[in-house]
């Protein structure tokens, strides 16, 4: 799907939230990437597979009491 040079990561690699942004959404909280993840603010994602991948945010952590 990408057309960029160097070529984005695809959808499958570690790094996938690399790719360039193509269509925001930051009203909704949510974007596009070029490899076709749906990337949103919680950290979660959408991959194109339909897999989710559950959001990891820093809060979700449990602080060492």
């Amino acid at each position: 799907m990408c057309r960029h040079h160097p070529e984005c990561p695809s959808s499958q690699d570690r790094d996938r939230e690399a790719a360039r942004v193509i269509a925001s959404h930051p009203e909704q909280g949510w974007s596009l990437l070029c490899n076709g993840v749906v990337v949103f603010e919680d950290t979660g994602e959408l991959l194109p597979d339909g897999r989710v991948i559950a959001p990891r945010r820093p809060t979700d952590v449990r602080a060492a009491a």
